[in-house]
């Protein structure tokens, strides 16, 4: 299903250890960011999930939103690293209800 980005995530000992892609971009950007977080610690996977999907985005780089004011690349880093951290943050609230 393509939109704004959706993960459901599953850690263990403080690493990602799988991403379920629920909602991606058409791209195929958030699938293959996901991919490559697996292993990485929890702490460092919201902002690694930014820089991974602006690497493999297909969007021009050289576009500019004069609303955002930012590049699509960097818009789509932005986006996608506020839904991990929103998956993140449900992984806590979880364990806290424990």
């Amino acid at each position: 299903m393509f939109g704004s980005p959706e993960f459901d995530v599953e850690e263990s000992e403080g690493r990602v250890i799988d991403i379920k892609v629920i909602r991606g971009a058409p791209c195929g950007a958030t699938w293959k960011a996901a991919e490559r977080l697996k292993g990485v610690p929890v702490d460092e996977a919201r902002v690694r999930m930014g820089l991974e999907t602006q690497f493999f985005c297909s969007a021009n780089p050289a576009g500019w939103d004069p609303i955002y004011g930012k590049s699509p690349v960097h818009f789509a880093g932005h986006i996608h690293s506020q839904a991990l951290g929103r998956a993140l943050d449900s992984l806590k609230d979880n364990r806290k209800d424990r």
